[in-house]
Formats: C-alpha cells, sequence, structure tokens
C-alpha cells in the first residue's frame, strides 16, 4: 500500500511539474512581451511567487478530491487516480510540444471523470458537482473576457480624461505597473493551479484508507508547491510565445490591465473553492484588453486555434482516461 501511494505522489508531482513549465505562460507573457522584465528573471520571478500562492489555500483542492466523484465509496480508486494522472500528463505533454496553451485543469477533471466512469461507472460521477465544475471552466474565460474589456476600457477613458500624457510615456509608466501585476497574476496562479494536484493526492490518500476526510496535510501542499514552483522555473518557451506574440501586439497598458483582471478572476474562483483554467482566463483577458486598442489587430486565427483545443480537451482526456484505465486495470489483473 505505501508503494501505491508513492507512486500515486510521484504522478500528481510531475503533474504539478509539467503545469507549472506549461503554464509559465500564464503570468508573464505580457510582462516578456512588453520588456517590462527580461524572460529569465520573469520565470524567476513566477516560480518564486507561484510556490507562495500555492500553500495559502486548499479549498480547490477539496472541491478536485471530492466533487468530481466520492473517494471513499468507489472501488479501484487507486487505478482511477493513477489512470487519470497518466492521461493528464500526456494531454499536457502533447499541448506543451506543439505550443498550444491548453488547460491543465480541463485535461485533469476530464481525465478524472474519464477514469472514474471506467472503473465504476457512469454512477459513480457525482454529476452535479462535476457539471457545477465544467460550468465554472466554460463561463470564466468569458467572464474574463468581458471584464478585461471593461477595465481596459475604463483606464483609457480616465487616460484620455487626463489629457496629459504621450503614449510613451503612458507605456514607461505601465510598464513599471507591470512588475506588481505580474507578481500578483503569479501568486494567483499558484493559488489556483497547484492545488489541482493536492486535491488528486488526498483523493488518492482516502481512496487508500490513509484519512477520513479532504483537508489537505502540510506535506501535499509544500510537496505541490515545489512542484509547482521548480517546474515554472524551467519555463515553458513554446506557449510563452504563443501567448506573448501570437495572440496581438501587447502594450504595457493592457498588459497590465490583463494581469490585473486576470488576477481578480482567479482570486474570486480560488475564494470560492472552485477550480478554473488560468490558462483560458488569461488569454481571455489579453484578448479583451487588446480589443479596446485595437479589435482588428487581435490575431483570430491563433484565438480560434486555442479555442478549438479548449473545447475538446475535456472530451478527449474523457476518452484518453478510460481507455488508460481499462488497460492499467487489464494489465494488472
Amino acid at each position: 500500500m505505501l508503494t501505491t501511494i508513492i507512486i500515486i505522489v510521484a504522478l500528481a508531482l510531475l503533474f504539478d511539474f509539467i503545469n507549472g513549465f506549461h503554464d509559465t505562460a500564464n503570468a508573464i507573457a505580457t510582462s516578456i512581451s512588453t520588456r517590462a522584465l527580461s524572460p529569465r528573471f520573469a520565470v524567476f520571478f513566477a516560480a518564486i511567487l507561484n510556490f507562495i500562492g500555492a500553500v495559502f489555500s486548499s479549498e480547490v483542492a477539496k472541491t478536485v478530491g471530492g466533487k468530481v466523484a466520492n473517494p471513499a465509496t468507489i472501488d479501484n480508486g487507486v487505478y482511477i487516480v493513477i489512470a487519470a494522472l497518466l492521461s493528464a500528463i500526456i494531454w499536457n505533454l502533447l499541448t506543451w510540444y506543439y505550443g498550444i496553451p491548453s488547460s491543465s485543469s480541463h485535461t485533469l477533471i476530464g481525465s478524472l471523470a474519464g477514469a472514474v466512469i471506467a472503473g465504476a461507472g457512469v454512477g459513480a460521477l457525482n454529476w452535479s458537482g462535476f457539471k457545477e465544475i465544467v460550468l465554472i471552466l466554460v463561463l470564466s474565460p468569458i467572464i474574463a473576457f468581458a471584464t478585461g474589456f471593461v477595465v481596459m476600457w475604463i483606464i483609457r477613458k480616465l487616460i484620455l480624461a487626463s489629457g496629459n500624457q504621450s503614449r510613451s510615456k503612458m507605456n514607461r509608466t505601465f510598464k513599471s505597473f507591470q512588475v506588481l501585476s505580474a507578481g500578483l497574476l503569479s501568486f494567483s496562479h499558484g493559488g489556483n493551479d497547484a492545488q489541482k494536484a493536492m486535491g488528486i493526492i488526498v483523493f488518492g490518500l482516502v481512496a487508500l484508507g490513509y484519512q477520513d476526510n479532504l483537508d489537505v496535510p502540510m506535506w501535499v501542499k509544500v510537496a505541490a508547491a515545489t512542484a509547482m514552483g521548480l517546474g515554472t522555473s524551467i519555463g515553458g518557451w513554446r506557449i510563452i510565445k504563443t501567448m506573448s506574440k501570437k495572440l496581438l501586439k501587447i502594450e504595457p497598458i493592457n498588459g497590465f490591465a490583463s494581469d490585473l483582471n486576470s488576477s481578480i478572476v482567479i482570486q474570486i474562483s480560488t475564494h470560492l473553492g472552485m477550480p478554473l483554467s488560468t490558462t483560458h482566463v488569461i488569454s481571455s483577458s489579453i484578448i479583451g484588453t487588446g480589443s479596446v486598442m485595437r479589435f482588428h489587430d487581435v490575431k483570430w486565427g491563433t484565438v480560434t486555434r486555442m479555442v478549438l483545443t479548449w473545447v475538446i480537451t475535456i472530451p478527449i482526456s474523457i476518452v484518453l482516461a478510460f481507455i488508460i484505465y481499462k488497460i492499467l486495470f487489464a494489465l494488472v489483473a
């Protein structure tokens, strides 16, 4: 049994590590694009604040660990967790390799659902909890786009009303602000994303009888935070390039507005205990703030490719985890 939990923890931390370098672009793409931060310093800066953010809360972990299915009441929980993690890791590596800003949240939730269905049947899935999570995953990018547009519109109106700042001076000012907004966004990212791995580890601990509740032990928090921080320090340069250059030309003013808006949306979701796709939220914020300044400059071809990936991630993850579970169980049984 100890060997089994070691395997689960190792896979969960590997997922978290991959999530770290896969999602490095989330918090620092805008600050790198505007040269507010150098790429290497930005990655190091994001790694530290991702680690700090990851140990501050555990509500999202409880949601991931208990709202998709009840680990205490299903059989074969060990194989379910392993299949879900393998599926999520495979999808994250594929999208990272091709430089596509996919969602680690979508693939983890989809993979967990697929593995539960394969191992315990459709009836074992907590449909109300699963639908609630999926609804948040779907709505959060739309909300981020809309609020990003509004935040940028307000900032632009205030600047125009002041009437005493040139465009170059305005951008120099907001470039300084971007250091703060990138730090806040990195902290927020760690606070939501690292908890997903914590939730999966807790799911495994309950399924194996190591604990009877969804509370997150401190060692799990520290381990997940460390894995996220180390992954972030490596940097997912392919995705950084996509988000910093291929969505639109980012200026300091909309970079700051995007980071601030994303941080607010992510923090609210974290405090409500809901996992969301930080990738989708931040991408949507960038598009929303950029649309105010230059709607036609948004590279809608890249946006369409990203949206297509977002749409197919959960269904593909469900099927992939289902197949992996069946293969794994057949081999072991």
